[in-house]
């Protein structure tokens, strides 16, 4: 049986994670930063829902009927423009 992911490994593969209130009058969401995630918990904490669900709480009511959405971050590290384009002063 595979044991899940870690903080590190979320990092290491540009995972995202959003956390969201149930609370029907609230439905606050928040994007989760990882690198203090890491400091809070350690690199080899276990990050799965099962493993952070009970330690989270809404930023904005205060309530633990959250949920947690993983997603890879897809948000490009580099220029990915072509180096053969031709620019304007050429």
């Amino acid at each position: 049986m595979a044991r899940g992911w870690t903080v590190q490994e979320l990092i290491d593969q540009r995972m995202v994670l959003h956390a969201y209130c149930h609370n029907h009058r609230c439905h606050h969401n928040q994007r989760l930063d990882l690198a203090v995630l890491k400091a809070r918990l350690g690199p080899d904490a276990p990050a799965m829902a099962d493993d952070l669900i009970p330690k989270l709480r809404c930023a904005q009511c205060g309530g633990k009927d959250v949920g947690l959405i993983y997603s890879p971050d897809t948000t490009p590290t580099r220029d990915l423009r072509s180096p053969h384009r031709r620019t304007k002063d050429a």
